[in-house]
């Protein structure tokens, strides 16, 4: 949606705001694994799944499997590359809304993309055993073969709106809430 959007309207008018509900820190790097699909969509960079990047290796998540490491959760070296350039900002005391837009500069995006927060709201699912089980380990990690008895969104009641996201909104012609799945990639906007 952001692509067709960014193909039809000024780029540089368009604000796509982005869950970071399926955040998580995984081989230590902070994985948007949300705000990358967007971002590299928009850059024209997306891989062929519709996630990662397309011609990537994964030189790195081979070296860690010989290790001993599990790997299930695959990042390519390039998408590795993206991750390890936003924890260093982060970690250097940087929002997630400026990492994004440093990312977003250095792929030639146009449109301004947005986490819906800089603060970490993390979606947990609870298996009807009680497991509770964060989202990538849930959906990548175990492929989403778990039933499913309840969603929560850890942090959204406290979360506050980037800097920005309500800007965006507020001046906006047109609200789009794109297609997704909504109990992971819309309800954790909604917080």
């Amino acid at each position: 949606m952001a692509r067709a959007l960014a193909l039809t309207l000024d780029p540089a008018h368009l604000t796509v705001v982005v869950n970071v509900g399926d955040d998580d820190r995984i081989y230590g790097v902070h994985v948007s694994a949300d705000l990358d699909t967007v971002v590299y969509t928009l850059a024209g960079v997306e891989g062929p799944a519709g996630w990662g990047m397309a011609g990537d290796t994964f030189t790195v998540m081979q070296h860690l499997a010989a290790r001993g490491v599990d790997t299930r959760f695959r990042l390519g070296d390039r998408d590795l590359a993206t991750c390890l350039q936003r924890t260093a900002a982060l970690d250097a005391g940087a929002v997630l809304s400026a990492a994004t837009s440093a990312i977003c500069t250095g792929l030639g995006v146009v449109p301004t993309v947005l986490p819906v927060s800089n603060d970490p709201v993390r979606t947990k699912i609870t298996t009807p055993g009680g497991e509770r089980l964060d989202f990538q380990e849930y959906f990548a990690v175990r492929g989403h073969r778990d039933e499913v008895a309840a969603l929560d969104y850890e942090g959204a009641a406290q979360a506050r709106p980037a800097p920005g996201v309500r800007e965006a909104i507020a001046a906006a012609d047109l609200v789009v809430i794109a297609p997704s799945n909504p109990p992971l990639s819309i309800w954790p906007i909604q917080g």
